[in-house]
């Protein structure tokens, strides 16, 4: 068994930039780099507009529950956080918290990047299911198989977690695996009902949609 080297470096321009939601770009560094007692990832915006820390709270079924700071590493933002708008120019952390409090962040100069950390206090670090389904879809259409494999990682960490039961089941209807895909989107909106908001407008669903075990 070959043992890990003692560090590793790397500079922010050497980690592949993912797609994410809309315009959201993500550095995947926490994965890049090996870490297991933190979360860690970086987000970048081209120009003023768009979104470099998508609107979201740390108590969804893909969140991990986490204190964050973000750290912005180049170009400015306007952060709103618990409603409060916070112009943060390169060099500026923003500490949440609370997990329950929404963020977002805007990019307001081009080429912005926010470096985002996390943990949850108290507990070891576990992988958040955010991370499996956005490596995993933003990977889906130059290796689906590979992709696969990603989501079923997280559904072993997370087998009752309606987010990666429904981003496995879109990625097996994609791969032609029906029945399995029809399987894992009921238990997900079983255990997680909001997730029907999107299974009307999902594409990837289409080509289960005859299945008679296809849920109403």
């Amino acid at each position: 068994m070959t043992a890990e080297p003692p560090f590793v470096h790397a500079h922010l321009d050497e980690i592949e930039t993912l797609p994410a939601a809309g315009s959201l770009a993500w550095k995947p560094i926490r994965r890049a780099l090996g870490i297991r007692a933190f979360g860690m990832n970086a987000y970048t915006a081209a120009k003023p507009g768009d979104e470099v820390v998508e609107d979201h709270d740390e108590t969804g079924g893909g969140a991990g529950g986490h204190e964050e700071v973000y750290v912005v590493l180049s170009g400015r933002a306007t952060f709103t956080v618990a409603g409060e708008d916070l112009d943060t120019p390169a060099g500026t952390f923003v500490f949440v918290r609370d997990p329950t409090v929404r963020r977002h962040a805007v990019a307001t100069e081009p080429n912005t990047t926010v470096l985002a950390v996390g943990g949850e206090p108290g507990r070891a670090y576990a992988v958040s299911p955010w991370e499996y389904s956005f490596y995993a879809v933003s990977r889906a259409d130059d290796d689906l198989e590979g992709a696969l494999a990603i989501m079923r990682e997280g559904l072993e960490a997370y087998p009752e977690n309606g987010s990666i039961l429904y981003n496995v089941a879109c990625l097996e209807t994609r791969a032609g695996q029906a029945e399995d895909a029809v399987a894992h989107l009921r238990r997900a909106l079983e255990l997680d009902p909001e997730l029907t908001r999107y299974v009307a407008d999902d594409s990837d669903l289409d080509p289960i949609r005859s299945h008679p075990d296809f849920p109403a």
